[in-house]
């Protein structure tokens, strides 16, 4: 079987956390990312759920783009009274 290397980037403290983790486990960083690459092609999924932000829809961008519009132009601003909580 032919060998390839792969590339990534990573935050500084992540990658030492990651491979602080390895070591507790008893693996090196290449077998357990080996593990996770051979689970997702064996199950066709990634092995946890990933969601998109539903702040950053197009549609709430639209609105928070807007919204900014109007307070640079001084439109549909409400002035409130300031609530002091104890």
């Amino acid at each position: 079987m032919a060998q390839s290397t792969l590339s990534i980037r990573i935050d500084s403290d992540d990658k030492k956390e990651f491979e602080e983790f390895c070591d507790e486990a008893g693996l090196n960083v290449s077998v357990a990312i080996n593990m996770y690459v051979k689970n997702v092609i064996r199950k066709r999924k990634l092995p946890f759920e990933v969601e998109a932000d539903p702040f950053y829809s197009k549609q709430n961008m639209n609105r928070l783009v807007n919204a900014v519009a109007d307070a640079k132009a001084g439109k549909n601003m409400t002035e409130h009274e300031l609530i002091e909580v104890d």
